[in-house]
């Protein structure tokens, strides 16, 4: 009797250990995306969701390169799941690849799309009103003629190239895609900062943990960090910049920087001492961003103003600048009315140009688009586009470094519309000019204009 009890115990087990294997579906996520997040403020969560294998779970971000890691500033507890931020420090699209583990150490993974709204309205105020990175081009307001030097003109073989849009959101690239910026208030703490290759303004500066970094901390490109400081009530507002900043749990290092210590005033870098830009250019008041193209509208009705000319690249400058640069990275030589060699990475005249160059397009040129030049039809129903065109008539493109012929250089921000900026590829460089800027300077080492 207690061998037929036994068995039957043993079938009963048996049965419903089957009836709970049958029951047990395939671990996995069944987050695709969070609910978007604000760049400077705090965010509340987004609870990722895991059904099947065998709880409790345990949550992490894969380290993949192929991945974006999180935005910076937020955090994901590995027990619950919940991605939050007391600060949100990055923005545009990130897709990392968020990893469940159950009690078996049965894995499942899933990208998570977490999509941050940029907050840089602040770049549209750095550096006084008459700088010359807030002075208009356009020949029909301002009368500024062609620059006809034979350093100016889009060097030929680069005239056919496209703009290239280097800012939106690409998903397909996991990636935030252009160019961050960051304010923190006076009162932000200043950190220790290593240079490890070329010059550096600052030793330390008030650059948080949760700064934003071009490409993300796993990019191996440029990894720009782009840091306003507010003003205080007894310190003026300054700007620091970092070209390769790194930042692994303590203090920041870069490959060269630069500072700003008062963007109250026009002053510009020294001549040929290089910023974390190949011109000798600040980076951030000339990038594109979201909030100064939408304005008080929308993103899909925007109704902003850009009033800056926008950093771009070419292939190769001219191994000379021009006013605002101070710096190059360049090929190419020049001679003088009389015939002599201009020493190479030096500053070149508007209104004494050289008699001849090797090649053309220095540090600094700023290039409007040709009155002549149509707009393109597809600005009718790409809005952010349009005003975009309209800064290229208005305040033009500034050339800051090389790069990819065309490359137009922005914020990242999920505000963008990848399709809308599409319509900007409809232009080439060859639709662009040459601006003589000669008569609104008055020293080469402020970018103060004369009127």
């Amino acid at each position: 009797m207690l061998n037929r009890i036994s068995s039957l115990f043993f079938i009963s087990c048996l049965f419903f250990a089957k009836v709970e294997a049958a029951t047990t579906t395939a671990l996995s996520i069944t987050t695709s995306s969070c609910p978007v997040a604000t760049q400077g403020s705090a965010y509340a969560g987004c609870a990722i969701t895991a059904t099947g294998g065998k709880s409790p779970y345990t949550f992490s971000v894969s380290t993949s390169t192929s991945y974006a890691p999180l935005p910076e500033g937020m955090v994901l507890n590995a027990t619950t799941g919940v991605i939050t931020s007391s600060q949100v420090g990055g923005q545009g699209t990130y897709i990392p690849l968020v990893v469940v583990t159950d009690s078996t150490k049965a894995t499942a993974s899933k990208a998570v799309t977490i999509s941050v709204n940029g907050s840089n309205a602040f770049l549209a105020n750095i550096f006084p009103s008459n700088s010359i990175f807030h002075h208009r081009v356009d020949a029909a307001t301002t009368g500024l003629p062609v620059d006809t030097s034979p350093a100016a003109p889009i060097y030929s073989g680069y005239q056919s190239s496209t703009i290239h849009v280097f800012f939106g959101n690409a998903p397909y690239l996991n990636l935030p895609v252009g160019v961050p910026a960051f304010q923190v208030p006076s009162t932000q703490t200043d950190v220790s900062v290593s240079t490890t290759v070329y010059q550096s303004y600052f030793t330390s500066g008030p650059i948080p943990a949760n700064a934003p970094v071009e490409g993300t901390s796993r990019s191996t490109g440029d990894r720009h960090v782009l840091i306003y400081l507010e003003p205080g009530i007894s310190t003026p507002p300054a700007l620091y910049e970092m070209w390769e900043g790194i930042y692994k749990n303590g203090p920041w290092t870069d490959s060269s920087n630069a500072l700003w210590s008062n963007t109250n005033t026009n002053t510009l870098p020294p001549q040929d001492n290089g910023t974390s830009d190949a011109a000798g250019l600040p980076v951030a008041p000339l990038l594109v961003n979201a909030d100064e193209v939408i304005g008080t509208g929308t993103a899909s009705a925007p109704n902003g103003t850009i009033k800056h000319p926008i950093r771009f690249t070419l292939n190769h400058m001219l191994n000379y600048w021009v006013w605002p640069a101070t710096s190059t990275a360049g090929v190419g030589s020049c001679t003088s009315s009389s015939g002599s060699s201009i020493s190479v990475r030096s500053l070149l005249s508007q209104s004494a140009p050289p008699k001849s160059c090797t090649m053309s397009n220095p540090a600094g040129e700023i290039y409007r688009l040709k009155a002549s030049v149509a707009t393109p039809s597809c600005a009718i129903s790409s809005p952010q586009a349009a005003i975009i065109i309209t800064a290229f008539r208005n305040y033009g493109i500034i050339l800051a470094d090389n790069g990819i012929s065309g490359g137009l250089i922005g914020t990242p921000d999920a505000r963008w519309n990848d399709t809308d900026l599409s319509c900007l590829t409809k232009l080439t460089l060859a639709s662009f000019e040459p601006v003589n800027v000669s008569s609104l300077m008055i020293s080469s080492s402020s970018g103060q204009t004369s009127h």
